[in-house]
């Protein structure tokens, strides 16, 4: 298989993951946004509770690699102007096991 069809394949199984956890927050009743737009990239997920919740996915990486980039990006701060607490995830799933291998949680 080539570099570029392997690369197709992750990031179509990164996107059925990410649109699976929309859909179960979207029907849990949880406002939600994917691939959110900033400055400096797109957030995979916004969840709006009474808090916030920026979450970045990875697959066959690890959840402090999805924090870092958060972090590096400065994708919560737009939402810390809110008042509200907001939450970082980091979250990792393997094309392995098809299911969330580890995540990580910051406030």
């Amino acid at each position: 298989m080539h570099e570029e069809q392997t690369s197709d394949m992750l990031n179509g199984i990164c996107c059925h993951f990410q649109n699976t956890m929309y859909v179960i927050f979207k029907m849990m009743g949880f406002y939600t946004e994917v691939e959110r737009t900033t400055h400096r990239g797109r957030i995979d997920i916004i969840i709006k509770t009474t808090d916030y919740n920026a979450m970045e996915i990875k697959l066959d990486g690890s959840a402090d690699e999805a924090l870092r980039q958060i972090h590096e990006k400065g994708y919560a701060e737009p939402y810390r102007k809110d008042g509200r607490k907001v939450f970082l995830v980091g979250v990792n799933f393997s094309s392995d096991t098809k299911g969330v291998e580890e995540w990580t949680v910051e406030e």
